[in-house]
């Protein structure tokens, strides 16, 4: 049942990120980077770039979330600013964030 609900989450989430790219007129070149943050990140990540498509998950389920949204997004930078370990307890990241790095605010 976990692994249905974070399959929908990351579903739910490729959407948004679409129809966000779509509204804001994406081009071909532009793609979606993909980071994990704790709160305060996802915070200055906020102020420093528009849009930005947040989804908050439980930290024992982050790990698959990122690799289902991977799978899903076609145009994709998989870049990730910080490597998650699901073998440390690291609580403090909860949040899978998407932003354009050439779209600053």
């Amino acid at each position: 049942m976990k692994n249905e609900t974070v399959e929908y989450q990351a579903m739910n989430y490729v959407y948004d990120l679409n129809n966000c790219a779509i509204e804001y007129g994406f081009k071909n070149d532009d793609v979606w980077e993909l980071s994990l943050a704790t709160a305060l990140e996802k915070t200055a990540l906020e102020k420093k770039y528009y849009p930005t498509v947040t989804v908050k998950a439980l930290p024992e389920t982050l790990l698959e979330l990122v690799r289902l949204v991977k799978n899903k997004l076609i145009a994709a930078k998989y870049d990730m600013e910080r490597k998650f370990d699901p073998d440390t307890n690291n609580v403090s990241l909860q949040y899978l964030i998407a932003f354009n790095p050439k779209r600053a605010r």
